[in-house]
């Protein structure tokens, strides 16, 4: 299915970039949240939802564009978790750092996932333990590197104090700023080592790199050491954490 699954997600990538260059519309609006959505998040969520609908018409989807109320999802143990296009911002930036992401849940643990950047046409994936990039034609296996100094990634669009304190008590380092889930998939191919989290992300932010990074040899814990899980509840948001080899 993990085919079937990464051209579901170059569809989306494909309807992204129709309105990214210019060919559709781009209708901003802002959400309740005060996050802007576009022409080409609601197309790519329209390509998924079709897509996994037909795939798997028996697997749940909960996707940013179609949060399910808590009523209806409290009891999924196995459901499809989709950011149709992470990193709006960096989209409206125009700075190519976005992706298309699409995880599988059972049991509370993101088992399959891939995360697609349309405009790098880079896509990261991962099922059965395994994860792969995919450039040019290409798909080779990944996975995490033990660098020193180590690098250390950070959001672009998103910095607090926390990170900073964090930042300055780590010791030598490097740090890149990038945006979206691209930065879970840094550390899982072994460009960079740490990714702190203290703002608040989203479960469908997460999710995919999530599968992708852990498959690679990462984990992926909350600041009390807790796995990072995604069992439903009624909050989407995530907890703070930090993606890491050890």
């Amino acid at each position: 299915m993990i085919e079937q699954i990464c051209q579901l997600s170059r569809d989306a990538g494909a309807a992204i970039m129709a309105v990214y260059n210019g060919e559709q519309p781009i209708d901003i609006v802002t959400k309740k949240d005060d996050s802007p959505v576009t022409a080409a998040d609601l197309a790519a969520h329209h390509i998924i939802k079709c897509g996994l609908e037909k795939l798997t018409p028996n697997i749940p989807l909960l996707s940013e564009e179609d949060p399910q109320a808590w009523e209806i999802r409290r009891n999924w143990s196995r459901y499809w978790l989709v950011d149709p296009l992470d990193g709006t911002k960096e989209f409206l930036h125009r700075n190519g750092e976005f992706t298309v992401n699409i995880a599988l849940i059972e049991e509370g643990e993101a088992v399959m996932g891939v995360v697609y950047a349309p405009v790098l046409d880079v896509l990261y994936l991962a099922d059965r333990g395994k994860a792969w990039k995919e450039e040019g034609g290409r798909r080779s296996e990944i996975g995490v590197s033990n660098t020193q100094p180590p690098v250390v990634v950070v959001s672009r669009s998103h910095s607090d104090d926390e990170l900073r304190d964090y930042l300055q008590q780590l010791g030598e380092h490097q740090t890149i700023a990038v945006g979206s889930s691209l930065k879970f998939c840094l550390v899982a191919e072994g460009k960079a080592q740490l990714y702190p989290r203290f703002g608040p992300t989203n479960i469908w932010d997460t999710a995919a790199g999530h599968a992708v990074a852990v498959a690679a040899g990462a984990h992926i814990r909350d600041w009390q050491g807790r796995p990072l899980e995604y069992n439903p509840r009624e909050s989407f948001l995530n907890p703070g954490f930090r993606v890491s080899l050890f």
